[in-house]
């Protein structure tokens, strides 16, 4: 269903296109045969007549409802299912509130980070996708509120990951689904992580599923005191 949908989406000015060149050739039908139906004399003609009228009544009919169906489907049921109808996001459970804490199958991931990676921010947008906290090459410990914001047109929900410095094994820590403006975007319990250099990702993804650049924050997981 899910590819359904998306292909109504995606292809909803072809689909418009190719409903008008149908409905003017159905129409177009529609007109001729009532006419001939209209002039008709004889009971035999008037028979033939009738039933290319009535065969063109149904053709211009079903273009007739399938270009309400599109309609329909576009404009008020798509843009009301939620963002990750059209994701495969298995990791995430956006009606919870993030809490930040990994499970014990991506805690195996991070046993060992490596040492040493550059305090420098990538792909974060200003005002759109950004992190504003934890800095780059900042010191945590503990329990932190990762602070930014996501505020993009078409906004879907967004995701927050980690992964060890210079790694692409990403983990998803917990996402959300409203808009934020330089607030708190959920939590992150960095207490079980082997002391290291991560990176911390915000990933974005708008209302039909597309997943812009991410941001990507540096930062150091220090021992508790």
């Amino acid at each position: 269903m899910a590819a359904f949908y998306k292909f109504l989406a995606s292809y909803e000015v072809l689909i418009y296109i190719l409903l008008a060149i149908g409905g003017l050739f159905a129409f177009r039908w529609l007109w001729r045969s009532w006419g001939e139906w209209r002039i008709a004399v004889f009971s035999l003609e008037r028979e033939f007549a009738a039933q290319r009228l009535g065969r063109s009544i149904a053709l211009s009919t079903i273009i007739v409802i399938l270009f309400c169906m599109e309609f329909f489907m576009a404009t008020f049921i798509i843009p009301g299912l939620p963002s990750d109808f059209f994701v495969a996001t298995p990791t995430l459970d956006l009606i919870s509130t993030p809490t930040g804490t990994l499970s014990a199958e991506m805690m195996t991931q991070f046993a060992n980070p490596p040492v040493g990676t550059a305090a420098v921010a990538a792909g974060c947008i200003p005002n759109q996708i950004n992190l504003t906290f934890p800095e780059p090459g900042a010191e945590i410990r503990g329990a932190i509120e990762l602070i930014g914001t996501v505020d993009i047109p078409n906004f879907g929900f967004y995701k927050y990951e980690i992964a060890p410095a210079g790694s692409d094994t990403w983990a998803t820590i917990a996402a959300g689904r409203s808009v934020v403006k330089d607030g708190p975007l959920g939590r992150w319990d960095t207490s079980a992580l082997t002391p290291g250099d991560y990176q911390v990702r915000l990933v974005v993804v708008d209302n039909q599923g597309t997943i812009l650049s991410p941001c990507v924050v540096p930062v150091r997981v220090i021992p508790l005191q």
